[in-house]
């Protein structure tokens, strides 16, 4: 089962790993639109996807009784925080770190995750210092109880030791071991991006430096990148094959990392890898890749190239997923891309069932 492909449209800055051959510094500026006052209570007991008008690459972090949440805003990192997820339009927001000029992390900061190891907190962001061939993964901390106080510090660059492009770092710990899983080239070229996989000796260092490729972009399905021909004249590649965005997500002992695939311009779409069980994760041979898409656009819900999916619980216990989407097929990686979330049960045999994105109508929110 192919994802359909819509037609291939420029938009802005974050369009998959290209650079943008329109200059213009202000595409990620916004107009400021006064919201409405804070919903009721019967209104805060469910939402209406989007929970947010505008936010690629969202990530949650449920801890404490709150729900954190970050997206990509490409010129700072902007930290969000509501006890409840259906009002997260209206919820306090602060950034929290604004990157000073000509440094390796400067321009087009994307996808940033905020984590909670070893009573500290960090977090993890891609950026670049102004090309596309510079992007990298950088690490902040901060040492205060609430991360809306206290200092955040640039830990660093996080990176295998031959220091390949990288983006979309996720942090997880399985079995007692850390580890971190991202995006990146196996050379030194645009056309392809693979999932690589490296333990960590603390939260801003790979161990020894070492990566290990665990999903390259093989089935039909995750193989649409052309790249718009007036791209190309720009001095683009042809083609972009794209495995990104891993997310881990763990079940009763078991292991998947949820990933997207395909251009975001084109058919956005979630794939699957899942741990054998046994061995190290460090093994490509541990890993299988699900054949078939697992979670893909539905266009009578008016839901289009899902993808940079993450998972939380709600304090009930529950499943959920949260992903960006456009609202109509043409709306490449701009910022028409907005977090949906929805809850999410198991197959039979352990494996999850994301089912297909649900209508943009009234839902119980997550339980607070």
């Amino acid at each position: 089962m192919a994802c359909p492909s819509p037609t291939p449209v420029l938009l802005n800055k974050r369009s998959s790993r290209l650079s943008n051959p329109l200059n213009n510094e202000n595409w990620f500026l916004r107009p400021v639109i006064l919201l409405p006052q804070q919903p009721t209570l019967a209104h805060a007991q469910t939402f209406t996807n989007p929970i947010k008008q505008s936010g690629p690459d969202p990530w949650v972090l449920n801890k404490n009784g709150w729900y954190y949440y970050m997206n990509t805003t490409g010129q700072n990192l902007t930290l969000w925080r509501t006890k409840n997820l259906a009002q997260l339009a209206t919820a306090e927001q602060k950034v929290i770190f604004s990157p000073p000029a000509k440094t390796g992390y400067s321009h087009e900061l994307w996808a940033p995750e905020i984590h909670f190891f070893d009573s500290k907190w960090y977090v993890y962001f891609s950026a670049d210092s102004a090309t596309n061939v510079s992007h990298r993964v950088w690490v902040l901390e901060n040492t205060a109880a609430d991360p809306f106080t206290g200092e955040w510090t640039v830990r660093g660059k996080i990176g295998d030791r031959h220091d390949h492009w990288a983006i979309d770092m996720s942090v997880f710990d399985f079995r007692k071991k850390r580890y971190a899983i991202w995006s990146g080239w196996n050379g030194r070229k645009n056309g392809q991006q693979d999932i690589f996989i490296s333990k960590m000796t603390n939260p801003w260092t790979l161990k020894k430096g070492r990566r290990i490729r665990i999903a390259s972009p093989q089935f039909d399905w995750e193989k649409h990148g052309d790249v718009p021909a007036n791209w190309q004249k720009n001095g683009e590649v042809p083609q972009v094959l794209v495995n990104e965005g891993p997310q881990a997500l763990q079940h009763d002992g078991r292991l998947f990392i949820a990933y997207s695939a395909n251009a975001c311009w084109l058919d956005y779409c979630l794939g699957l890898l899942t741990y054998r069980g046994k061995g190290t994760l460090l093994n490509p041979a541990n890993w299988t890749k699900s054949p078939q898409p697992v979670f893909t656009q539905f266009s009578e819900n008016e839901v289009f190239a899902p993808g940079h999916g993450g998972f939380f619980t709600d304090a009930k216990g529950q499943n959920w997923m949260i992903y960006h989407a456009n609202p109509s097929a043409n709306d490449g990686c701009g910022n028409k891309r907005a977090p949906h979330i929805q809850p999410f049960n198991w197959n039979t045999d352990g494996t999850p069932n994301f089912g297909r994105p649900i209508p943009k109508t009234p839902t119980p929110a997550p339980a607070q």
